[in-house]
């Protein structure tokens, strides 16, 4: 495989896996794409609905690939809309299919019973896990970036000022908090486990890096500072800076 080179899969893609940084770049939203095997590839609602972040992590992974190129890491992210099956919960998680999203009703989902949760979980969910399993270990000094993006605002709710957020778990600190310094330094407004909290039980991160010990972060930027393309290779180049020799600094 060229240093390059993308491989796809119904479930999941990756890009440059013989990169030679320790660094994984993970997107577990990367994508609103409905398989055709699901309901005809349509979930039911509207196109609109589709382009939101309730389907995906709109801009991540354009930020993802961006930001491999600039650390020379593998990238993996999957390829199917979070709602289908949502890659970045446990698989006894009651919000792995989700039939209400922000105000939307997701119709194809309505009736999925246990069968249909086992044939997604079978096809899409499980292999883009093996995938971010395998990578995550073809080096025992691997560390792992998962790129997020969230909305400036859920209905009903209050704007949220920050431009990026780092989330972690308060068990394993070694990483999140000198990143978020550095992303302050920048002058960017940064939540520290905001707008949400970095560690869910059965997630990516509690996964492939809590569960094997592997240094980690996870980084949110505001999806309307990424929702074109110089957005997304503005904001990697950014974050390419204030990740430059990050785990030298931690010291791991």
């Amino acid at each position: 495989m060229k240093d390059d080179a993308r491989t796809s899969h119904d479930a999941f893609w990756t890009e440059g896996e013989d990169r030679p940084s320790r660094w994984l770049i993970t997107c577990d939203h990367a994508t609103n794409r409905v398989p055709g095997w699901i309901n005809g590839g349509d979930l039911g609602i509207a196109p609109s609905d589709m382009a939101r972040h309730i389907a995906y992590d709109v801009g991540a992974a354009g930020v993802a690939r961006h930001l491999g190129v600039h650390l020379n890491t593998p990238v993996a992210g999957s390829d199917f809309s979070r709602l289908v099956i949502d890659p970045n919960r446990g698989e006894d998680d009651p919000t792995l299919l989700m039939r209400l999203y922000d105000g939307t009703v997701i119709p194809a989902n309505r009736d999925a019973d246990r069968d249909e949760k086992a044939r997604r979980l079978a096809r899409l969910y499980r292999p883009y896990h093996d995938t971010l399993a395998r990578i995550s270990a073809a080096r025992p000094d691997r560390a792992i970036c998962a790129i997020h993006s969230f909305t400036p605002q859920l209905r009903g709710r209050p704007p949220r000022p920050w431009q990026v957020a780092v989330l972690y778990s308060p068990t394993d600190e070694r990483l999140a908090p000198l990143l978020i310094e550095r992303c302050r330094q920048q002058g960017w407004e940064t939540g520290d486990n905001e707008p949400y909290s970095g560690h869910l039980a059965g997630d990516s991160m509690d996964r492939h890096a809590l569960a094997q010990g592997r240094p980690h972060v996870l980084i949110e930027i505001r999806n309307d500072l990424i929702a074109d393309e110089a957005g997304q290779a503005e904001w990697a180049e950014r974050l390419s800076v204030v990740m430059d020799g990050l785990l030298d600094a931690a010291g791991l």
